[in-house]
């Protein structure tokens, strides 16, 4: 397991999960009770959240407590995805794919770089958002660029979100998405061989969630990308970080949020469903290569580094990439940084070099 430096970080939104949760028709999330959070340390205020930023990243931070998760934040959301699919930009494909059964079809974002070219690989992309926000048109800016520093197909999937569609359902999207490029390779001019699966934030917990599923059900997956996943919802409920972790963009509370509505009952409960929660899985053999990047003051940082270490262990090669001083998501306020661009340099590398074995 290699070790490289970058940084990042993402941040918090006060109050329990239950009063953001009794929401859209048809959730039934309104009925849990929020699980009593595990005591903090006692040297829990030692550092000012701040002070655990680099320098140089600090400038980024501007406003980055995160916004109180709420229904009239649920609400906003879905408008904004909404009115975003209507302007995805020029030479990305929209198509829709058959959904999981009984499910409505499937929203994919498709770039092919080089459609006269047959056999290329695959990049499958799962957007962010805390399994409760987030959007694929948010992702098609981003295509274009990922498709030539990595020389390949990319796909970002459209998968339904939490609180109106719980787990399972997300996951089976995204395996939906994962088993169309399967069957339908050779029409696409794809090698069904070199299909890699990957995301930020919630979009790495999804991309980890689908390779467990592809292993379980036998369907090849050549990598896994997980850039600061979203692992493990004891996070911030039965398993407290210090005060100054986790302070900005994404925090406990959001955690919290986010887990409780993914799972349909309280972050931190006993016996979450099978494959939701990668943490909690207690078989990680036969997973494909990975790479997880995430920073020192990221909410995930133990959690990803726990899941880096379970994976070696249970026989994956992983690439690991700590950034000193880094919050959540912390590239998209510093985009010209020196961390920023070695962080991204790497993951994408990484996948360039899982896709295409021969290249240096």
């Amino acid at each position: 397991m290699t070790t490289q430096s970058q940084r990042l970080k993402w941040g918090s939104a006060a109050g329990a999960f239950v009063a953001g949760l009794a929401l859209i028709s048809g959730c039934a999330a309104a009925a849990h009770q929020d699980l009593m959070p595990a005591p903090r340390s006692s040297a829990d205020a030692a550092v000012h959240p701040e002070d655990a930023i680099a320098l140089d990243l600090r400038a980024g931070l501007r406003s980055r407590l995160p916004p109180e998760l709420n229904e009239a934040w649920l609400e906003q959301n879905r408008r904004r995805r909404a009115q975003a699919m209507a302007s995805i930009p020029e030479g990305i494909e929209v198509r829709s794919i058959p959904g999981p059964a009984g499910a409505p079809d499937v929203t994919v974002l498709m770039l092919d770089p080089h459609p006269d070219r047959d056999n290329d690989p695959v990049f499958l992309f799962m957007h962010g958002g805390g399994y409760v926000g987030g959007s694929v048109a948010a992702t098609a800016v981003r295509l274009p660029g990922l498709a030539e520093a990595c020389d390949c197909v990319v796909v970002s999937v459209g998968y339904r979100l939490a609180p109106e569609t719980p787990f399972p359902g997300p996951m089976e999207d995204n395996f939906a998405a994962l088993s169309w490029l399967h069957q339908n390779a050779a029409a696409l001019g794809i090698d069904p061989t070199r299909i890699a699966v990957g995301g930020g934030s919630a979009g790495g917990g999804h991309a980890a969630q689908l390779a467990i599923a592809a292993r379980d059900r036998g369907v090849p997956v050549r990598f896994q990308v997980l850039i600061y996943p979203m692992l493990d919802d004891r996070t911030g409920s039965t398993r407290r970080v210090p005060g100054h972790i986790g302070h900005f963009v994404w925090n406990e509370a959001s955690n919290r949020f986010g887990w409780s509505a993914y799972l349909d009952r309280p972050a931190g409960s006993d016996n979450p469903p099978y494959g939701a929660v990668p943490a909690r899985v207690e078989d990680l053999s036969g997973l494909p290569p990975a790479w997880i990047g995430v920073g020192s003051a990221d909410l995930f940082f133990a959690e990803n580094l726990e899941y880096a270490r379970r994976l070696v262990e249970a026989g994956a090669l992983v690439e690991l990439v700590v950034v000193p001083g880094a919050y959540h998501a912390f590239e998209g306020d510093s985009p010209d940084n020196r961390a920023t661009i070695e962080f991204i340099n790497s993951w994408q590398n990484a996948l360039r070099r899982a896709l295409h074995p021969a290249t240096p």
